[in-house]
């Protein structure tokens, strides 16, 4: 049978190239979506730079014809702005003058028009796709960006086996990623598919007692060689947080980028700032030139043109966080670390007033190309996929990107534990010589002893 999709506003906004998605279907635009796009195109940030691609594909296709009546896509299938349906009647409770129902209005005047194909509204917008079931429509959720469930659940990390005679070799040169296994149910033992820099706790078979820990590099699996190390006097305090040290303490030639994942509490804004602290204070090499941290937030983005103040009186209350893990690195005196407020507050403004540490909106990274930098994307669940792809191509020589956040704490409109950036950047990104992450587990929290049970209970 055939389809013909009716795509929402929301969904050219989050991924503009959409409509060469449909394959030889046909796809409907109402009128409806196109003011939308209208009103959208000068927004700041990427909700205004995806309106303006979206509008663009639309003028390509406008010049190869008639929207109004189809324009026939790559793909196969036909582009069509509609206009009519005005007379449609929907239920008392779907008011005529909201956008949704104009849509609505567009689905089903399809229908009746076309009782012989299958008519399905594509939209981000859950109460949307509540309200089409409602008036008999079938709708959908744009996929093309989500990652399946087996995507998901890798975590760069996993446990194997390791003959007993092997252990000395590890420790001075690695072994054959063949030499390690797992076992099944029955106790038979079975080869581990690894990618490229994931990680394992590595026990010997005969004495499980002894805990290795190391990475995949090619088809061998190396020690860490970072285990020792104590950046900003920081020191690891769990395995996550050894894997964690390994990628961020490697050099950008080797792993420019790192993707963290875990739930709150798991210190990894901590850890990569402190990580970043010592390349760029301690080190006499000059490593990088200094540390950018970038925070999304669902709200702000979009408005910071119209806050008031510099760009850092902007997004001050967004770096908060920031403010409160360098306080830590800073002093690392638990005991006595805020007996001299003052004194701390200075430690922390010398660190932004040297230009150490700078926080930038994210959608001022748009079009840079950023060199020699060790950039912190704090909560990079909130980004969207496209945004996740901006902010990883905009890396230049000698630039560590680092994308921290937890797929399951989304704040953004439209965005889920499978349809975020985060996620989109770890799956695509799996196995790339150039990426390492690693999830931490819920165990691994160390904020408190009621963060840690928090983090389990709720």
């Amino acid at each position: 049978m055939k389809k013909t999709y009716v795509v929402d506003t929301n969904v050219l906004i989050q991924a503009p190239y959409a409509l060469k998605c449909f394959e030889d279907n046909d796809v409907v635009i109402p009128l409806v979506v196109v003011e939308e796009l209208d009103g959208l195109k000068k927004s700041d940030g990427e909700k205004g730079a995806n309106a303006r691609a979206a509008v663009r594909l639309l003028e390509e296709c406008r010049q190869r014809g008639d929207l109004l009546q189809g324009v026939e896509l790559e793909s196969g299938g036909m582009l069509q702005v509609e206009k009519n349906f005005v007379d449609v009647i929907l239920p008392q409770d779907l008011p005529e003058d909201k956008p949704d129902n104009r849509i609505l209005k567009v689905c089903k005047g399809l229908k009746e028009k076309l009782p012989k194909e299958q008519i399905i509204l594509v939209t981000k917008d859950l109460v949307l796709r509540l309200k089409a079931q409602i008036i008999g429509i079938k709708a959908e959720d744009f996929t093309r960006e989500q990652i399946s469930e087996d995507d998901a659940q890798y975590t760069g990390r996993c446990e194997a086996y390791i003959p007993e005679d092997m252990v000395k070799d590890f420790k001075k040169k690695g072994v054959a990623v063949s030499a390690v296994y797992h076992t099944d149910e029955q106790g038979n033992k079975m080869p581990l598919e690894l990618s490229e820099n994931e990680f394992l706790i590595l026990k010997a078979d005969q004495s499980t007692k002894k805990t290795l820990l190391g990475r995949v590099c090619g088809n061998k699996i190396l020690p860490l060689q970072y285990k020792k190390s104590k950046p900003y006097g920081v020191s690891p305090r769990n395995v996550g947080q050894y894997f964690i040290q390994e990628a961020l303490m490697t050099s950008a030639q080797e792993a420019p980028l790192v993707i963290i994942k875990g739930m709150a509490g798991t210190a990894k804004t901590f850890y990569s700032l402190a990580v970043g602290m010592e390349k760029v204070y301690n080190n006499p090499n000059g490593e990088y030139r200094r540390i950018i941290v970038c925070r999304p937030n669902a709200q702000f983005d979009d408005d910071i043109g119209f806050l008031p103040g510099s760009e850092q009186e902007k997004i001050a209350p967004l770096m908060r966080p920031i403010i409160d893990n360098l306080e830590q690195i800073l002093d690392s005196d638990e005991k006595s670390r805020y007996d001299d407020e003052s004194l701390l507050n200075d430690k922390i403004l010398e660190v932004f007033e040297r230009g150490i540490i700078q926080t930038e909106a994210l959608n001022y990274i748009r079009g840079r190309s950023i060199e020699k930098t060790y950039l912190i994307i704090d909560e990079a669940q909130n980004m969207m996929p496209n945004q996740a792809k901006g902010i990883i191509t905009r890396a230049g020589k000698n630039t560590k990107i680092i994308l921290l956040g937890d797929p399951n704490q989304i704040d953004k409109p439209f965005l889920d534990e499978r349809t975020n950036g985060l996620s989109y950047a770890a799956k695509f990104m799996k196995g790339s010589p150039f990426c390492w992450q690693i999830t931490l587990a819920a165990e691994e929290c160390e904020r408190s002893s009621l963060a840690m049970d928090a983090v389990k209970r709720l």
